[in-house]
């Protein structure tokens, strides 16, 4: 059951918040409006046409502007994107070329990434998002609720909740190259010296990954002070990485004795309905059929709110008539249901690692508290650790050509 929690005998008020442990983090994006965002990209190319196919206050209607963002509101470029930066009342040619980001726990979407549609696009963040980095993402607190405090992707995060208080995005470095992590200084030399190893920023990702709890304050993550559970944990939290990038770096989750998900009936090209059948473990949409899938995929939650009720409820929402959102695919994609099959098998491999979370910490269990790691000079970090680095070796593109200063 994904809603597994920790022994209720071990006490986290001495466990040290993640805040502490990997201080920078950037609020989650803001996108202003919805149409800039689509599970598909040709959407979003379609979308980008129409908007600069109209002109004057058809086009402002269709922006939907907010008090950051109007036709004329004066942007530098987002980091690493080639996009113009005179105002939206001369925007013309092809749509930015659409980058895939994590919308919401486990829906990763697509994104035209040009400053100008979103009031807040976090460019700090952009800044560091290369193939060496990892972010860890906060989950809203949803006090009682079931799920992971934190989860992690290796594609830029939205950031944006299920449910409760919004969290924060963490990224694992805090310059691009994998360079300089986003460690309390001291920390990493701390943990090595006691577990007789070199502990690196990578490690202590995959820790969190497996052992952070949910708090009011934000998550809490129990360290050990015991090589042999410092081990398991990170192992345990490296497949839990391995299945949250869906194996993107080697082969594809499978699930053992050849229970893969398929398509038992073809999905109708509308779909409005999603039942699940937990007696003969399937999906029901509508007419179609998918199997099979445990409950424990179907159960799975953040935040409180089913994982894949989720997924598929922001695939069939409707949107308003005449407005840019409402520009997107007749029928339902052959790829969305690629993904939901594997969205139901990830779901059910993280599903049988909650147990193995439950038990890595234990009473027994030695604990480092927050007075051993003051003790040490390793907290509280230092303010200058949770602001983002000066990582800028080129020039950017400010409002109208100029460059930007940073």
């Amino acid at each position: 059951m994904p809603g597994v929690t920790p022994d209720s005998h071990v006490s986290l008020v001495d466990a040290p918040l993640l805040a502490d442990l990997m201080p920078w983090s950037v609020a989650p994006l803001r996108l202003g409006r919805a149409w800039p965002m689509a599970p598909d990209p040709a959407s979003l190319k379609a979308r980008w046409t129409a908007f600069v196919r109209a002109a004057g206050a058809d086009r402002e209607a269709l922006l939907e502007p907010s008090r950051a963002r109007t036709l004329r509101t004066a942007v530098a470029q987002l980091p690493g994107r080639d996009t113009a930066t005179d105002d939206l009342t001369h925007a013309e040619g092809p749509c930015p070329e659409p980058v895939r980001v994590l919308h919401a726990p486990f829906d990763e979407q697509w994104l035209i990434p040009d400053h100008r549609l979103i009031d807040m696009a976090r460019p700090e963040l952009w800044r560091v998002a290369d193939e060496s980095q990892l972010f860890l993402v906060e989950q809203g607190f949803v006090t009682g609720a079931g799920g992971p405090a934190v989860l992690a992707c290796a594609i830029l995060p939205e950031g944006r909740p299920l449910a409760g208080r919004p969290g924060r995005i963490r990224p694992l470095y805090r310059r691009p190259g994998g360079l300089e992590p986003n460690v309390t200084p001291g920390l990493l030399t701390e943990l090595s010296g006691r577990f007789g190893h070199e502990v690196g920023a990578r490690d202590l990702l995959a820790w969190v990954l497996a052992a952070a709890r949910p708090s009011p304050q934000g998550p809490r993550v129990p360290l050990p002070d015991d090589a042999d559970v410092w081990t398991s944990g990170t192992a345990l939290g490296e497949r839990i990485l391995w299945l949250l990038r869906r194996g993107r770096d080697g082969d594809r989750p499978k699930l053992p004795g050849g229970r893969r998900p398929y398509v038992r009936a073809p999905l109708p090209g509308s779909p409005t309905d999603l039942i699940h059948d937990r007696e003969e473990e399937a999906l029901l949409i509508c007419d179609g059929r998918i199997s099979p899938v445990p409950a424990e995929a179907w159960d799975f939650q953040v935040s409180g709110v089913r994982v894949i009720e989720q997924w598929f409820a922001g695939r069939i929402a409707a949107a308003e008539p005449g407005t840019l959102a409402a520009i997107r695919p007749g029928s339902w994609p052959q790829s969305w249901t690629s993904e939901l099959l594997e969205i139901v098998t990830v779901l059910t491999l993280l599903a049988e690692l909650r147990p193995l979370q439950a038990e890595l910490i234990t009473a027994s269990t030695p604990l480092l508290a927050m007075a051993d790691l003051k003790r040490a000079g390793i907290l509280p970090p230092a303010p200058a650790t949770r602001r983002p680095a000066s990582v800028l070796d080129h020039h950017e593109e400010g409002p109208g050509g100029q460059f930007a200063l940073i």
